[in-house]
């Protein structure tokens, strides 16, 4: 096995284990990065629908609660606010989602679905559970969700929802008396459910990791030519040099020209002493000769 076979068989070896290792850690890192991107997302989506909410309550709802008793104003509920807010913003980001999902809704479109009854369950099992960031398999993809309990912390919310009698007879007509009702002060009715796709983000971090890796590959066969023609140039062929004039010595040919001594490396100390022993062995065999 020559020695250049050697070289390239260990350079292989190591470039594929740190190629394998370089690919590992960056796909973690940008699989964490993507992640993190879709959490800022939907963190975003979920601090716009509280702060929808905090206006309806601190803004909205003391203006038009006097008109309550006459018709029944929906946009004075803080999460139907929420709800319309993130409606409008889903018209030109439809893949994104919010939803104020209870258990037992005065409007039946923010009813809990499955997945989401689960999530609140868990939020009542352990009350002080802030927050919840998960990721599901959808039929669209994987979507990464954060989910808020939705306590009733607010004593005036048992005023549409404790009982049929007390709620408010115009809110009565528009939903009925069959739903919405019976919550209890510091109960945790639902939760705030906001869902962000993942596809995107990850198939940005798929083709950074394929750029990375092409890029990768690239350096390596770069470097691999570069020190293929260096170790051709000034170990290879030197050394090979001083083999095939080696065996022309050995046979007594001393018509071989010697070795250019320049430089300070190795090659050019070995190239020294062989021109030493050249001539050692010359003067050698003339002494022989003059016997």
């Amino acid at each position: 096995m020559g020695l250049r076979l050697k070289f390239n068989l260990v350079l292989i070896v190591v470039f594929l284990a740190g190629f394998a290792a370089a690919g590992w850690v960056s796909r973690q890192l940008l699989q964490e990065n993507a992640r993190d991107e879709v959490v800022r997302d939907a963190r975003l989506m979920m601090e716009a629908a509280l702060s929808v909410r905090a206006y309806t309550v601190d803004q909205i709802r003391p203006h038009l609660i006097k008109q309550m008793d006459e018709v029944f104003l929906p946009q004075t509920v803080p999460a139907f606010a929420a709800t319309e807010a993130i409606s409008t913003l889903r018209k030109k980001y439809a893949e994104y989602n919010y939803k104020e999902a209870v258990l037992n809704p005065t409007n039946p479109r923010n009813r809990t679905a499955d997945w989401e009854a689960d999530i609140v369950q868990q939020f009542r099992q352990y009350p002080d559970r802030g927050e919840i960031v998960a990721e599901r398999q959808t039929s669209t993809g994987r979507n990464l969700f954060i989910a808020k309990p939705i306590q009733i912390s607010n004593p005036a919310c048992l005023q549409c929802h404790s009982t049929p009698a007390a709620a408010p007879p115009s809110m009565l007509k528009v939903y009925g008396e069959a739903n919405g009702f019976g919550w209890k002060h510091n109960e945790i009715v639902g939760a705030q459910v906001v869902t962000v796709p993942m596809d995107v983000p990850l198939r940005k971090a798929e083709r950074a990791f394929t750029t990375f890796m092409i890029s990768l590959a690239a350096v390596f066969f770069s470097v691999f030519v570069v020190l293929n023609i260096m170790l051709s140039w000034l170990i290879v062929r030197p050394i090979r040099r001083m083999s095939e004039a080696a065996d022309k010595i050995s046979t007594g040919d001393f018509g071989v020209p010697e070795f250019a001594e320049k430089g300070r490396d190795e090659v050019s100390v070995l190239g020294s002493s062989f021109n030493r022993m050249r001539r050692s062995l010359e003067k050698a065999m003339q002494m022989i000769g003059d016997q």
